[in-house]
Order: structure tokens, then sequence, then C-alpha cells
């Protein structure tokens, strides 16, 4: 009787498991490869470039002074009041890897946004720039204005119909060249801008037709326009153009560089060179925020990106919109301190309380929801 039996080809399965480690790591390297190559359906938002209201930047190819002013006494100015950018990694067409966007995840200096956050469904890249390159040129307008109401001057206003989207509400309603002098029984003619028709407008909804008084071609005419939600914003589906009858020239020049959020931080590099002393006390300062002619600061994107751009510039002190407050809470980087502002009144009020070496505990600042 046999005790043991010779080794047969049983034993085989012994070398299944090098096979199978070797089928994974090729699974693995083929996934690592894909990772690495295939566009992802996301951008990546981070810091961009700092630029000092109080200095100057290239321009057309050359150096030359962000904030120009003529017709006007300027004062010396020391420190800076830097207005913040966000660069946008990827575009519609040539999108990030995703091995990019998992390390962007992990970075608190950067945000992963979907593709249709900064190009929405059926607009091109070019017409995303178009409209950043007019939501600047507007802003800059209405951070003159603000300056200039804010010193005591007094600045009339026009806000006319410029371009009608086709398929839009107010087409065949409204007309190229209408200025519009009210909205819903509330005046533009004072000191109308931009956000002020966007506010209305957005008041009025989309249930019911707006009363839209304008001027065409000297006659006050009255329309009704029922404005249509585009990506839950009441709109006309119009371009417009502000002009202000300013009572000296001030020109801002910063090539490059779209959108509204460098509002409030143009205007207060206005007030600075404008009036006599320092307004940040020579101290480092940043910001950011949207600015009416009437001086009300709005929200921006990206204020994540902004403080970390604000902070690695070398700022110690940074002015955010309040109604960003809850996306400043538990992202504000070491070293900076964070005020928050509604208008233009407070920003001024919060450099001066820096400059002067006031109580500044006393300024409001952003707390949890």
């Amino acid at each position: 009787m046999a005790f043991f039996t010779p080794p047969t080809r049983a034993s085989a399965p012994s070398r299944r498991p090098g096979r199978i480690g070797w089928s994974l790591l090729g699974v693995a390297l083929v996934a690592g490869l894909a990772l690495t190559f295939l566009p992802s359906p996301y951008l990546i938002e981070q810091p961009g470039p700092v630029f000092d209201t109080l200095g100057s930047a290239e321009y057309e190819g050359s150096d030359q002074p962000l904030i120009t002013v003529s017709g006007a006494e300027t004062y010396p100015t020391a420190g800076t009041l830097d207005l913040l950018t966000v660069s946008v990694q990827g575009n519609e067409s040539v999108r990030p890897s995703w091995v990019e966007v998992v390390a962007a995840w992990f970075d608190p200096s950067r945000a992963v946004v979907p593709v249709e956050a900064i190009y929405p469904s059926g607009v091109t890249n070019e017409q995303v720039d178009e409209q950043n390159a007019v939501d600047m040129q507007n802003s800059q307008k209405s951070a003159i204005a603000a300056a200039m109401i804010h010193d005591g001057y007094s600045v009339p206003s026009t806000v006319t119909v410029s371009q009608i989207s086709a398929g839009s509400p107010a087409e065949g309603v409204l007309r190229e060249g209408d200025v519009v002098t009210s909205v819903n029984g509330t005046s533009l003619e004072a000191d109308g801008d931009v956000d002020t028709l966007r506010r209305l407008v957005a008041e009025n909804g989309v249930d019911k037709a707006a009363e839209i008084v304008v001027d065409r071609a000297g006659a006050s005419v009255t329309e009704s326009v029922t404005p249509q939600e585009v990506q839950n914003t009441p709109l006309l589906g119009v371009g417009v153009s502000v002009d202000y009858d300013f009572p000296f020239d001030v020109t801002l020049k910063l090539d490059q560089v779209g959108g509204p959020s460098a509002g409030m931080m143009f205007a207060l590099g206005i007030i600075d060179k404008t009036t006599p002393g320092e307004l940040n006390g020579g101290e480092k300062v940043a910001g950011t925020g949207t600015i009416t002619a009437s001086g009300q600061v709005g929200p921006i994107g990206g204020i994540r990106q902004k403080l970390y751009g604000a902070r690695d510039a070398g700022a110690t002190v940074f002015l955010a919109p309040s109604e960003n407050c809850d996306e400043v809470v538990g992202n504000v980087p070491g070293g900076l301190d964070v005020y928050s502002v509604d208008t233009l009144d407070d920003a001024v009020t919060a450099l001066e309380t820096v400059a002067d070496g006031g109580d500044t505990s006393s300024l409001p600042t952003c707390t949890a929801g």
C-alpha cells in the first residue's frame, strides 16, 4: 500500500498568482496611461497674476500705470492695492487630464469645476472671452464713477442697448441705440449701470413682463419685455454699454484680464491717487469684488484662489465681498486678515482703520453661515 503519490499536473495552479499579478499590473498600467492622457469633463481654477492698481504692468508691449489721472490733482501712494485674478487650466476643447484633476482636487489653492460652469453649452470660447472683455470695460467705468461719487462729484450716466441676441425676449421689441431710462419705475438716469439693470431684471423674474422705458431717437417709449431664464438668471437678451459724464479723466489699463471682479480695487486705487494721504497706510492690501456706480460691492467667483494669490503676493490684508463669506470661512491661508465689505464706503473705512492703527477687531469679518 502506497502512503504517498507522486506529483501530478494538479500542482500547476501554484503558478496562477504570478499570472494574475502581471495581468493586474498590465491593467493598472493601461489605466494609468488612460488617466494621464484622456481628457476629463472638468477645468481647473487656480491663482492667476496679481496686479497692483497703484503700480504699473505691461500693456500692449510696454510698462504703463494701471491708473492714470489727468485734469485733477493727484497725491503720492505707498504699499499696494492688489487686484487678483483666477487663471483657468484648459478650455472647452482642450481639457486637463484625470491625473491633473486628481492632483488639483487635493490642492486647497485650486478648484475643479465642470466645463459648463465656465463655457456654457452653445457658447464658444471666443464668445466667453468677448463677454469677459465687455464685463471688464463696464466694470472699469463703474469703478471710475464709484470713486468719483465717493469723493463727492456728480456723475450722470446713460445705459444704451448695444446688442440684441437673436431669439431673445428683447428681439423685435428693443432696438440698438435705445437708452434705457427706467425699469419697472426705477430710474437709471442718475447712477445707472450694468449691475443695476441686471438686478432690476432679476427682481422682475420670468413670470411677468418688465416695463422698460427707453429714449428712442429723442422720444420716450415704453416697452414690455418678459425676461427669459438662462442658467437660473432672468435675462432680457441684450448687451448694453454704459457711458458717464466724468468731471475729469481717468484711464485704466490692464491687458489680458476679463470679467468684472476688479471693480472695487480699481475704485480704491483711484480714491487713493486723488485724495491726500496713503489710504492703505503703506500696507500690502489685496481684495476683490464687483462695483456699481453707486458703490455697491458684489460677489465674484474664485474667491479661494484669490485668497491664496493674495497670500503668495505678500498681502497681509484682504477685502472680501460679504456675499462671498461662506466661501471664505475655512479657506483663509495663514498670515492674511480678511475683512468683509458690502460697499465702497465699507472698504475705505477698513483701509483707514488699518492705516491709522485703529481697532481692526471692530471691522466686519467673515463668519460661518
